[in-house]
């Protein structure tokens, strides 16, 4: 059989994404090459190596045995690539990392921005995904390392993956100066339920996070307004719009310039101990793994 590494690469998106479109996408591929490719692959196969349906694709167990050695394939290349150094003038290396909200939003941005100034040839993709999704994703080789929550109400599973302590997440209520809850030292979620909040875009990690912990205590939240970041939520609070559970990185920040108070969750979930997770430090792409040990020399000197 002949695949070559576009092929490996596209047929990796388009599982992933679940959608020949997306996956395309994601290559940098036109459709109409997408799909012909597609089932150039299948023709050679001599069978179906995804499953249409109406929602998307999905890897048929045929597609699946492609899915798992299209991994090993292009691991080892970024293996290649980290290992060939400064003789690989010519290649570029690429991290692929997912994180959760806090991660990529409050922690990643500034260690991330010092490696990538000092290592102007590796490329790094920053998705944002809940800590159990994460943990899948690295544990299936479609990622080379996430940043995850270990959360005391039963965050993400190990999934046999090694473990770096990076960082503490505490979340914390934000209020406007003069809400009668910003003088509270401390506050459960369950109390504010009935106030009207302000919340992250649909598809943030922590918005999920937030929605499931409110639904268990049998009151949803009553979002008035979603935003993209913590800067413009916090800006919302200070008008008065509504609460806001923000990482406590956040509400630091955002009180230097805005009017808002930060009041402390009792909620054991509130806080957060973010682990960096790979499947194998000493089986990552070299570049990955100087990656890893530059967030991890990040995290001791905070």
């Amino acid at each position: 059989m002949r695949f070559d590494l576009t092929d490996l690469r596209l047929f990796l998106h388009v599982a992933e994404a679940g959608s020949i479109t997306a996956g395309a996408e994601r290559a940098a591929l036109a459709l109409a090459s997408a799909s012909a490719r597609i089932r150039g692959m299948e023709a050679v196969a001599g069978t179906a190596l995804l499953q249409r349906g109406r929602r998307g694709v999905a890897p048929t167990p045929a597609g699946e045995a492609v899915l798992h050695h299209a991994r090993l394939v292009l691991q080892q290349m970024e293996r290649m690539r980290g290992e060939l150094g400064d003789y690989a003038r010519g290649l570029k290396g690429h991290v692929r990392i997912l994180g959760n909200t806090a991660a990529v939003t409050e922690f990643l941005p500034e260690p991330l921005a010092e490696w990538l100034a000092t290592h102007p040839r590796i490329d790094i993709d920053l998705e944002e995904r809940p800590s159990h999704a994460i943990v899948e994703a690295v544990a299936a080789g479609l990622a080379d390392l996430g940043i995850v929550a270990d959360m005391a109400d039963g965050g993400a599973a190990d999934g046999g993956l090694e473990r770096i302590p990076f960082r503490i997440d505490r979340l914390v209520l934000a209020a406007p100066r003069g809400h009668p809850l910003a003088a509270r030292r401390r506050i459960a979620f369950a109390e504010v339920l009935g106030e009207d909040f302000v919340g992250l875009s649909p598809g943030s990690a922590l918005q999920d996070h937030l929605a499931r912990h409110a639904a268990r205590a049998g009151r949803p939240l009553k979002l008035r307004v979603r935003l993209g970041g913590f800067d413009a939520v916090c800006r919302m609070v200070e008008q008065g719009v509504g609460l806001a559970v923000v990482p406590e990185t956040a509400a630091r920040r955002c009180r230097r310039s805005m009017a808002i108070r930060a009041v402390p969750l009792s909620d054991p979930w509130a806080l957060r101990r973010l682990s960096i997770c790979v499947r194998s430090l000493g089986a990552l792409p070299v570049h990955a793994r100087r990656l890893v040990e530059h967030l991890r020399e990040d995290s001791r000197q905070t």
